[in-house]
């Protein structure tokens, strides 16, 4: 009876992944077929054609796009890597009054929906002339909730006696949270890094409102508009091309850090 719950749990198993994994197999097999095969929905193509991708490329900067869209994320997920942290480890080690009260009021900013924001923060890019500029779209995402509940979770995991010995060593807070506790939290910090890059970097509504001027447009943004526009001419493969190309990179980072976005997810928020 072991046996046979063992084969039917791996038949459901790897069903479920074909089932997944289906679709985007699909697009990225499409997008090397020729135009005309596409609607047949065929698993491999009658033959490779790049067609669909050299078209792109001469519609559209998608280079400067993707530069603009690294550009974007990379600083995002700095920032709230650091940002994130240092809160993170204040809300978690140091002790003052009112504490408790802003880790709830952090959590409570996430069950608001994000188009609650979206109006306050295009006036203040306005206010501040950073509409069609980098910091409109880098500045309002330095920090987030998510970042702060993940790293003051994990900080908790790690013994007080080493944050103790440090101090007794001379090393002030920032001293602490960066030569300390970073090289300690390296999970936290991948899992992090993974979950803010992925959403920056899948970011359209913020840079359709903040964002006119085509040089500064990120990759997503980029493609949403050529795809829905009419500049794709109703040519599926071409679509299909560009929505390879987007997502291509967060499953290159996915693939090499998945190990450490694993280990953290199962670890994180287990100590109180």
């Amino acid at each position: 009876m072991k046996i046979i719950r063992r084969i039917f749990l791996y038949f459901l198993l790897i069903t479920g992944g074909i089932i997944f994994l289906y679709p985007f197999y699909w697009m990225t097999a499409a997008s090397l077929a020729p135009e005309n095969e596409i609607a047949n929905l065929t698993l491999l193509p009658s033959a490779i054609s790049l067609n669909s991708y050299s078209q792109l490329l001469s519609k559209i900067p998608v280079g400067r796009s993707f530069l603009n869209s690294l550009l974007v994320a990379s600083s995002i997920t700095f920032g709230v890597l650091v940002f994130g942290s240092m809160v993170g480890y204040a809300l978690s080690r140091m002790q003052f009054k009112g504490r408790d009260i802003i880790f709830f009021l952090i959590i409570f900013t996430m069950t608001l929906p994000f188009q609650i924001t979206l109006i306050p923060q295009y006036i203040i890019m306005v206010e501040l002339n950073w509409v069609d500029t980098y910091w409109a779209l880098i500045v309002p995402y330095l920090m987030n909730s998510l970042s702060i509940i993940m790293f003051r979770q994990y900080f908790k995991s790690i013994p007080q006696d080493l944050i103790d010995a440090a101090r007794i060593d001379g090393c002030g807070e920032f001293t602490i949270v960066f030569k300390i506790l970073w090289p300690n939290s390296i999970p936290a910090l991948v899992t992090v890094g993974i979950i803010t890059f992925m959403a920056s970097w899948n970011e359209v509504l913020w840079p359709l409102i903040v964002i006119r001027e085509e040089k500064l447009m990120t990759m997503p943004q980029l493609i949403t508009l050529f795809a829905v526009g009419g500049r794709a001419e109703s040519q599926l493969g071409v679509k299909l091309a560009s929505a390879t190309l987007l997502a291509l990179p967060i499953v290159i980072a996915y693939l090499f850090f998945q190990k450490y976005f694993i280990q953290s997810m199962a670890s994180t928020g287990l100590k109180e």
